[in-house]
């Protein structure tokens, strides 16, 4: 069956794809119509792209009307500085830390130089209480107290030991004076070629059943009371490795100004 071009009415050729009359493209049957129907050709509309947008003009200004730029922002004014003419900056919390750090420092190196005046004034202080006599090597104390003196060289009398000297007994160094307001303490330190136990029977014999006596294999003490302020203590000690092998005897006399 022929096709009809469905613009013109043309007969279009079998197999032909555009009308030979008015170049209309046609579509092809793809099988024979029945029987009382007549194919229709669908023409193809092309499809224009659509065209730019176009700006949408601003509408005109109004009569009178001038427009005004936008103002600039203001430019930053830094405040005037303090009557001192000194600005303060703000450092943040690194700054206060180091003014902390400092202030700690200076306390610490104040207390210390503190410190190094107490000290040296304390030594000078006791520098100069002592008072040493080169001729008989006496070292003399001198406090607000009373005063200590001592020499290896210093002789005492039996009135000033409480008791007797040990017979023969040569004085040796370590003797002392020590008057003090609430009362003296005077030592005696002596050596003799005479054994321990010959030393101690002296003393028990000078001081009577009243003495407290503690004797050992190379040491003994002796002590009596004198009343209530006064004592005598005697200390015996011979040892072969000291004092050349001699008896060693310390008298310590003790008297308190204290009232009864």
């Amino acid at each position: 069956m022929a096709v009809l071009c469905a613009k013109c009415g043309a007969e279009v050729s079998p197999g032909a794809q555009f009308c030979a009359a008015c170049g209309t493209p046609v579509a092809q049957a793809a099988a024979p119509a029945s029987s009382g129907f007549t194919p229709v050709n669908i023409p193809v509309i092309p499809v224009q792209a659509a065209a730019p947008s176009q700006p949408v003009a601003s509408s005109p200004p109004l009569t009178g009307y001038t427009p005004v730029a936008a103002a600039p922002p203001p430019a930053y004014i830094p405040p005037p500085p303090p009557p001192g003419g000194v600005v303060q900056t703000s450092s943040g919390g690194g700054g206060g830390a180091i003014k902390i750090i400092l202030i700690v420092l200076a306390i610490v190196i104040g207390l210390g130089i503190l410190g190094a005046g107490a000290v040296g004034f304390f030594v000078w202080r006791v520098a100069h209480s002592f008072h040493v006599n080169g001729k008989n090597g006496q070292v003399t104390i001198n406090t607000p107290g009373g005063n200590v003196s001592t020499s290896s060289a210093t002789s005492f009398t039996s009135d000033e030991l409480g008791t007797d000297i040990y017979p023969g007994a040569q004085a040796t160094a370590g003797g002392m004076r020590m008057n003090l307001p609430s009362g003296s303490v005077i030592s005696g330190v002596f050596t003799t070629s005479d054994s321990k136990d010959q030393v101690l029977g002296f003393y028990k014999s000078k001081f009577g059943s009243e003495a407290s006596v503690f004797d050992a294999d190379d040491s003994a003490m002796v002590t009596a009371k004198k009343g209530d302020h006064e004592s005598v203590m005697v200390t015996i000690s011979a040892k072969p490795s000291e004092n050349e092998g001699k008896t060693k005897i310390s008298i310590v006399h003790t008297r308190t100004n204290r009232p009864s």
